[in-house]
């Protein structure tokens, strides 16, 4: 057994000041890099060192090995120094409470004593396996801010996604208006203030307003504003959005919602760059950048004249459309990670990341309400889950159907699986070809001829 990283053997600290015991205990683990501790101070110091994955650790120790005050000194500055490290506890015979009593602070599992040599094998390799994958959990975690963020929050390894943000990023020195078409939950919002950010607006107002959550006798109110006395109610002068957002942006979400009277207005503002308030008689110069989005086919609505279409190409100087969330191999599990990784900061702190019959759901699902469904089956298997590792069962999801969706051309759907898999492999690795190599099963020559042949390489 080595290290996957490196090669060499994985640490194991074993906590024991019966002299025959280290003995056979070492013997035992022979595939493991043995480090021995017969007293507290030497368990720390070692620990310190070495920072082992896993230790064993007898709760009877000197000066008081009759007792458990040592052993479980021991496991609070493990807890305390190395919170990850998966700490098994020895239970002799009547310490069984003891044992359960020092999981309940953080141990991992117990062995009874006398000792069971197989017994003992398969519970610290279990210990090591799990403390591998909340390792990579949280390297994940981690990185996912440094090296897979796009337009300064948007987080992405897949490449429709990462041109739509470059596109983003070459409009948003312009004052072109942009139309973002997607479903609902794929993350128009955030592409938006993206935009804003990229642009020399960044030091000015991002405004967003969503026009279907407006009521229609409201909504000219919201973005034009009015003079007071304009109607019942408007006891004072009120700006509204567009003006709000002067030497900023406004965001329009669901423009397909606003109505036909409205329109006409919205169309004078953008060709003209002036407004008049509900009630007022004066034209106010603005310089507000309008962005919009709509999950609404627009072009059947043009064609049933609910929307007009001079208003369109005003709107629509750049039109970037959004791939859906299943559209983006390998974002399920890279963004589920990222939301793990919040949530259980704020709601459990216990999680620490995905089991892989949930990292095998996740990539599976087809994300009908995209990044918002994914967000929200991530936070509440956060609040429900049980254990450290969150499971299928948590998110609510079951395992894919083998059948469903193969393609009758098997060189089309060969060519589509290599394409998939080989996403979700560097999307699981951040892009390291060598780990993407090994989950895959084959040399980084071969994967670096798939990435040249599929033309998968950024």
């Amino acid at each position: 057994m080595s290290d996957s990283k490196n090669g060499a053997l994985p640490k194991l600290l074993i906590v024991e000041d019966d002299e025959g015991l280290q003995a056979q205990l070492k013997w035992a683990f022979d595939g493991f890099e043995v480090f021995i501790a017969g007293t507290r101070e030497e368990a720390l110091t070692l620990l310190r060192a070495e920072m082992p994955p896993v230790v064993t650790l007898d709760l009877g120790l000197p000066p008081d090995p009759d007792g458990t005050s040592e052993g479980v000194a021991v496991l609070d500055a493990i807890m305390e120094m190395a919170p990850a490290t998966k700490v098994i506890v020895a239970s002799g015979h009547g310490a069984r409470e003891s044992a359960l009593d020092a999981i309940a602070a953080g141990a991992y599992d117990f062995y009874q004593k006398p000792l069971d040599i197989a017994e003992l094998e398969l519970i610290v390799s279990r210990a090591l396996g799990l403390h591998r994958i909340e390792a990579e959990n949280r390297r994940l975690a981690d990185k996912v801010g440094e090296n897979k963020t796009v337009l300064g929050t948007l987080i992405t390894a897949s490449p429709e996604m990462v041109k739509v943000a470059r596109t983003i990023e070459r409009v948003a020195n312009t004052d072109a208006s942009v139309m973002l078409l997607g479903a609902s939950g794929t993350g128009k919002e955030l592409l938006a203030r993206g935009l804003h950010d990229a642009s020399p607006r960044r030091d000015g107002q991002f405004i967003a307003i969503n026009c279907a959550a407006i009521p229609e006798n409201l909504l000219e109110s919201e973005l034009f504003g009015h003079e007071k006395g304009a109607f019942t109610g408007a006891v004072k002068t009120t700006q509204g959005k567009i003006e709000s957002a002067h030497g900023g942006t406004l965001f329009l979400d669901e423009v397909g919602d606003i109505p036909l009277s409205l329109q006409v207005k919205l169309l004078r503002f953008l060709q003209e760059r002036t407004i008049e308030r509900i009630g007022g008689r004066k034209q106010i110069a603005v310089d507000t950048r309008i962005v919009c989005a709509t999950h609404r086919n627009l072009d059947a609505m043009i064609g049933e004249e609910t929307f007009r279409e001079d208003l369109y190409y005003r709107m629509a100087e750049i039109v970037v459309r959004i791939p859906s969330l299943a559209e983006r191999a390998g974002d399920a599990a890279l963004l589920a990670k990222a939301f793990l990784h919040r949530f259980s900061r704020e709601m459990n702190p216990q999680v620490k990341g995905f089991a892989p019959d949930a990292l095998t759901v996740l990539d599976a699902h087809d994300w009908p309400g995209n990044v918002r469904e994914l967000e929200n089956r991530v936070k509440r298997a956060v609040i429900m889950a049980d254990g450290k590792l969150v499971s299928a069962e948590d998110l609510d999801l079951s395992a894919p159907n083998e059948d469903e969706g193969v393609a009758l051309n098997l060189k089309c759907a060969r060519e589509a699986a290599d394409r998939h898999v080989i996403r979700k492999a560097l999307a699981r690795t951040e892009g390291n070809i060598s780990g993407s190599a090994k989950l895959l099963g084959v040399s980084r020559p071969t994967l670096y001829d798939l990435l040249k042949q599929y033309d998968l390489q950024n």
